[in-house]
């Protein structure tokens, strides 16, 4: 007991010289501090052990357990990522996943970075996966939100054209577009974008339904305003 609350006070140290501050204020330690101070405490006493779950090429799922020096496991924690979501996804997926695995087998036995995902964090991870589940398989429902920037389209009317007053579809759809375009220059986090996104993907699966190069051009309006803000080009 003595030693696993050295490492805490340890890691409580290194959350105060080490921290990165995130969103809110909080601040977060490191896996990379955390496991350092681990080591630092139990040397090789206990083990650290990852197990990929799920590596379809699509997703990543990765399992860590903490073992004692007799092998019982004593804290476990998993992690999840998607390929290609967010610049580090893109080529470091695996190598993402393991980390924030062990991070959260460290913080299960009381060696956290700070806090488990708070409701408001989770709930980002949940507009994620909304996202991708809506592009399901067939025509009529729009491409799934992610950063790599398509062909853009060339839709007629184009939407500047879009009138004060919308009586026809074509019109109703580009005055929907001009809105949301100036809807997303106002946001100024990605969770902001992908909220809008979720907001309104019912109304974008319709417009793909008619006219999926205009159902296109949609979807890229997000894809662009989410690259510039998490600065991927």
């Amino acid at each position: 007991m003595t030693n696993i609350l050295d490492a805490m006070a340890l890691c409580a140290e290194l959350n105060k010289t080490h921290g990165v501050k995130q969103r809110g204020g909080k601040m977060y330690t490191q896996v990379v501090h955390r496991m350092e101070a681990f080591r630092k405490v139990f040397g090789l006493s206990m083990g650290v052990d990852t197990k990929i779950l799920v590596d379809d090429g699509q997703r990543v799922v990765i399992k860590a357990i903490i073992t004692n020096a007799d092998g019982i496991v004593i804290g476990s924690g998993m992690a999840e990522e998607i390929r290609g979501q967010g610049h580090v996804n893109t080529t470091s997926a695996l190598e993402n996943c393991e980390s924030s695995a062990i991070g959260r087998a460290l913080a299960s036995i009381g060696l956290a970075g700070g806090e488990y995902a708070s409701a408001n964090e989770m709930d980002t991870v949940e507009r994620h996966t909304d996202i991708q589940q809506s592009q399901a398989a067939g025509a009529g429902n729009p491409p799934p939100l992610h950063h790599a920037t398509p062909p853009e389209p060339t839709p007629t009317p184009e939407p500047e054209k879009a009138k004060e007053n919308p009586t026809s579809e074509d019109e109703r759809d580009w005055a929907l577009y001009n809105d949301l375009k100036s809807q997303l220059d106002m946001k100024d986090i990605p969770a902001k974008v992908e909220k809008l996104f979720v907001d309104n993907k019912q109304r974008i699966k319709k417009i793909s339904a008619r006219n999926k190069e205009r159902g296109d051009k949609f979807v890229l309006l997000f894809q662009k305003r989410l690259s510039e803000l998490e600065g991927v080009a």
